[in-house]
């Protein structure tokens, strides 16, 4: 069972580019059946950064359905994406006209581990520069917390947020393979003042599960995400065989703790 602790705080959507073959609309109406209640839209094949007419579409489809737009998950590449031409304004345009209240960007492109002092200090000046910028329209910005890159061990990403939260910059949290419970919960407490949303999925041995059997971990989890009483996404991604029928399931799963 879950904690007593109420997890209402804490609503249930999807990631967009779990089901990169389906359409917009196919995605929105997947979610409606699921009994979803958010989508985080992702600029890769489904809002394409900088494409204006179907940021509208989607933004359109999505409240007509009853959805709300939870994030805009972005392919930006903190320190690096502007040399390589996709620009933060592009990004932030995209997600103004969806509706996003937030981005999700990527710290970086190399693990922490392999980061030099220099190109640390660019990405930490670059995540200043851009939420900055998303502020000016209320938009807020939030880094992937994910392998190779400056937020794949709780140190590094500690240190990021150090160097960049009184900017504005805030952090998505999911778990990482190969950690044990105790480093995740460590982790996720260590992040919990600059957390936005969850990526939620089970996996064992790198092996995609349905969520029903991550039951005893993600109690401890959503338990942690909910304490500060802050309203936040919990968004499924990773699902077992790409199935549509195991949405469904792990959506029902995720509705039941989130009571």
């Amino acid at each position: 069972m879950m904690a007593e602790k109420s997890l209402a705080v804490i609503k249930p959507g999807l990631v967009s580019i779990s089901f990169r073959s389906l359409t917009p609309r196919q995605i929105v109406d997947l979610c409606v059946r699921a009994g979803l209640e958010g989508i985080e839209w992702g600029g890769d094949v489904h809002v394409p950064h900088g494409d204006i007419w179907v940021a509208n579409q989607v933004a359109e489809m999505t409240v007509e359905a009853g959805l709300q737009v939870a994030a805009y998950g972005s392919y930006y590449r903190v320190g690096q994406s502007e040399a390589d031409g996709l620009t933060f304004k592009a990004v932030l345009n995209s997600a103004v006209l969806l509706g996003a209240p937030l981005i999700r960007v990527w710290a970086g492109v190399k693990a922490s581990a392999a980061t030099d002092d220099v190109t640390r200090e660019a990405v930490e000046a670059d995540a200043r520069r851009i939420a900055t910028m998303a502020s000016e329209v209320g938009v807020a910005v939030a880094y992937e917390y994910h392998a190779n890159t400056l937020t794949d061990t709780a140190a590094a990403a500690a240190s990021l947020m150090a160097a960049t939260a009184g900017a504005g910059m805030k952090s998505y949290w999911q778990p990482s393979s190969g950690w044990t419970h105790s480093e995740h919960m460590a982790a996720l407490r260590d992040i919990l003042p600059h957390l936005t949303n969850l990526h939620v999925y089970h996996w064992a041995n790198r092996e995609r599960l349905p969520l029903a059997q991550g039951a005893e971990v993600w109690a401890d989890f959503l338990a942690v995400a909910a304490e500060a009483g802050i309203p936040r996404w919990a968004l499924l991604e990773f699902v077992r065989n790409d199935d549509p029928e195991q949405l469904i399931a792990d959506a029902a799963t995720l509705s039941e703790w989130l009571v």
